[in-house]
């Protein structure tokens, strides 16, 4: 006899995990399978230790660069293991304790949990090991997997992805990043401040391709300054192993075919929906070039299988994911099912500085033919900026003749949390007139939203 359950959520990611809390909470019977590790690939691959190498490489970085402050440090150097023994502890903690705490914690919650890997029998039945799971309700919260580039020899070569790339044994004397997105480019500042020779490869003519044009260029810009090497339009012809490392036969735009030999390749191509393993068409689920097929309300074509996070190929976000994952879960139970609201929706690149993003971009707005006006305010008017000696970046608000927000953009030390008075006013079609009219303490990094919104095409 199969296990009965209410709701079967398969992934403990960002959107499963929640999911599942809220419908034990609500005292539905719940069943959690996961594959891998609890917390999914923000936790254990993702932004979590990404976040806390990216704050390490920055305060190495700092102490490096101390003498502009009038310190004097005379030796600022990592160590690897170390360091990888302080990630570790940011992800046990933030998973609320080690992986037996944290599975102990779930089922006090009420939440069985299967570790192993799950595959459809029925439309209601999924096998976990020698478990076999029936549910009224499922929820697909796979995630996503990365992408390998077509070129030859990859597989030969070997290559790491992030998953890789956050636990390094030792340090890379050299690294090849193939794909210039957020995920390339944290990683090559991160590596390159460890000391790591670091050449990011692009496809695209640009960078940073989903960003701001004019803010992406400036970030751009301030890593080459660095010393990490940028190319853009790039041909990557082939991959070999050698006896020292790996060497891309690469073709830059504009430039002769050269031979680039490294120790490692990082690949950071992009990812695409996790769901090969769970044999969907056993359920009936329907999929097509782009992923599963899913209604505005995050359901398939199951009427009672639903998806959330990574896998329905949306933002590939954690706080997306959490979003769906509570929306998946009241439709699953609802009569009148709502749609996801997308909104406002932000990201941010986490670089130093980082680069925040929400709503659209001038570039789309040109491309639509839609009228707009900019407010820009350069760091190096902002007397927080200045103190601290962070005066590198820019923020940008568009709007239309009678404010209303299309659009924020922020160049800056804690981009993330700077974007977020701007969501908010998005969110609630608040116009740029009540963020240049709010009162905020003095100084802060902040205030230069409001002057931004207050200096819409310099008046």
């Amino acid at each position: 006899m199969a296990d009965e359950y209410d709701l079967l959520v398969i992934g403990a990611g960002a959107a499963g995990s929640t999911a599942a809390s809220m419908a034990a909470e609500q005292g539905h019977r719940v069943a959690l399978v996961e594959r891998d590790k609890l917390g999914g690939t923000c936790l254990n691959y993702g932004c979590d230790p990404t976040k806390a190498l990216l704050h390490v490489a920055r305060l190495l970085h700092d102490a490096r660069d101390a003498d502009r402050f009038g310190l004097r440090i005379p030796r600022a150097e990592a160590d690897w293991k170390a360091v990888q023994g302080y990630v570790r502890r940011v992800i046990q903690t933030i998973r609320g304790g080690t992986r037996d705490e944290a599975e102990a914690s779930l089922r006090e919650q009420g939440i069985d949990l299967f570790m192993g890997e799950a595959t459809f029998l029925s439309p209601h039945e999924v096998k976990v090991g020698e478990d076999t799971l029936r549910a009224a309700r499922i929820l697909l919260a796979t995630g996503a997997s990365p992408m390998v580039p077509e070129c030859t020899g990859f597989a030969e070569a070997g290559y790491i992805t992030n998953e890789e790339a956050v636990s390094l044994p030792k340090l890379p004397r050299s690294l090849a990043i193939v794909g210039g997105g957020p995920i390339g480019l944290e990683f090559a500042q991160l590596y390159h401040r460890f000391g790591v020779e670091v050449t990011v490869l692009e496809q695209m003519p640009a960078l940073l391709g989903k960003d701001d044009r004019e803010l992406a260029d400036m970030l751009c810009g301030m890593l080459g300054k660095e010393g990490i090497r940028l190319e853009t339009s790039v041909d990557l012809r082939r991959v070999e192993r050698t006896e020292e490392g790996k060497r891309l036969t690469i073709k830059p735009d504009g430039k002769d075919e050269e031979q680039l030999e490294v120790d490692e390749i990082l690949l950071a191509t992009g990812r695409r929906p996790q769901y090969d393993a769970l044999q969907l068409e056993k359920a009936g689920i329907e999929t097509n070039e782009k992923g599963l097929v899913l209604s505005d309300t995050l359901q398939t074509s199951v009427p009672h299988i639903w998806a959330a996070g990574d896998v329905t190929g949306d933002y590939p976000f954690t706080h997306v994911a959490s979003e769906h994952g509570k929306l998946a879960l009241r439709n699953a139970f609802s009569e009148k099912p709502e749609p996801f609201n997308h909104s406002a929706i932000p990201w941010a690149t986490y670089t130093d500085p980082a680069l925040a993003h929400v709503g659209q971009t001038e570039e789309q707005l040109r491309e639509a033919g839609t009228q707009y006006r900019v407010g820009r305010v350069s760091l190096e008017k902002l007397d927080r900026a200045i103190a601290e000696g962070e005066t590198r970046g820019m923020v940008k608000l568009l709007v239309d003749g009678e404010g209303k927000i299309f659009g924020g953009h922020i160049l800056a030390p804690g981009a993330g949390e700077m974007i977020a008075s701007v969501v908010l006013a998005m969110r609630q079609g608040l116009p740029a007139s009540v963020l240049a009219e709010t009162i905020l303490p003095y100084p802060t990094m902040s205030e230069a939203v409001r002057w931004a919104a207050g200096n819409l095409d310099g008046d």
